[in-house]
């Protein structure tokens, strides 16, 4: 049994085949075939954030794919009316899978300790590896093959940008980050980057033009995430001059393409011409989670 809490969790030759599955479940339903895979099965949705991509690609992938899936909010008492270990060794007997969409990272490995089936990270504090592969997923359709490509991401070193970093490493893809003092990778995670990737291609800079120069494709994220609102005064300020816009994008090659993980806070962290502009590749990005999701559980349930 496997989880998927992280993306270091993941060899590049896995996150390959959990590609080439995706493929063609999305060409197939691209032909109008629903192959019931994962018939019968059923995945706990245990969510304490918001959700849109992620919910609905999580509920209809498993639809898709002839399972079924429970929403779980608030009402179930996650870590209030019984411990930790006795809520998740029940749960995990009454599903096949539990996505889970958590405050802290934490959260997520206590059910993993304690679960009797795969656990899949929908989005923490620490990583949002769902994301992260659907991003490279959806770079690979648009540019080719990856190896010795670049992506440039401007903006917080956040969730999302550590889960981008490791899948980028794995995969072959030279990653630059643009961040201001205090919002750059924490020297631990670096370090243990530099460790346990020792052919990561990294470049940190202050500088966004710097970034985007030899970009393939130039990514970027809200300033301030879920549970951030506190502090969104401070962020504006110091990412002020980190906005993606017409201006920067003409710093990337005419040919880079634009991402973001959404929702996006239009005039904040990018202007409405760069994300409803020819560059940009959003909208299929974010298809994309639904069939990259599709092919993870299908690999997860059926091959790992």
């Amino acid at each position: 049994m496997r989880h998927l809490l992280t993306l270091w969790e993941l060899t590049a030759a896995e996150i390959e085949r959990v590609f080439a599955i995706s493929r063609d479940l999305k060409a197939k339903l691209q032909q109008g075939l629903r192959e019931p895979l994962l018939a019968g099965r059923v995945a706990g949705l245990l969510f304490e954030k918001p959700s849109l991509r992620t919910r609905v690609s999580f509920e209809t992938g498993l639809a898709h794919l002839g399972g079924s899936s429970l929403f779980l909010g608030a009402d179930v008492g996650w870590g209030q009316r019984e411990s930790i270990s006795d809520f998740t060794q029940v749960l995990s007997q009454y599903v096949d899978v539990i996505v889970c969409r958590a405050k802290t990272h934490r959260r997520v490995e206590e059910l993993a300790q304690h679960s009797r089936c795969p656990v899949v990270n929908g989005l923490t504090d620490l990583a949002h590896p769902c994301q992260a592969l659907a991003d490279l997923f959806t770079l690979h359709e648009v540019v080719g093959d990856l190896q010795g490509k670049r992506l440039a991401y401007v903006g917080d070193a956040n969730n999302v940008a550590r889960s981008l970093l490791v899948a980028c490493a794995k995969l072959g893809v030279r990653f630059a980050i643009a961040s201001p003092p205090g919002y750059q990778f924490d020297p631990v995670f670096a370090a243990r980057v530099e460790k346990e990737l020792p052919g990561a291609s990294l470049l940190q800079t202050r500088d966004p033009a710097v970034a985007v120069r030899e970009a393939d494709a130039v990514y970027t994220d809200v300033w301030a995430s879920m549970g951030q609102e506190a502090e969104k005064a401070i962020r504006s300020k110091a990412f002020a001059s980190y906005q993606v816009n017409e201006a920067l994008l003409k710093q990337a090659p005419p040919e880079a393409r634009f991402l973001h993980c959404l929702p996006a806070r239009r005039g904040e962290e990018v202007t409405d011409a760069v994300i409803d502009g020819p560059q940009s590749i959003v909208i299929q990005q974010a298809a994309n989670r639904l069939h990259v999701q599709k092919g993870l559980l299908v690999w997860l349930l059926t091959e790992a």
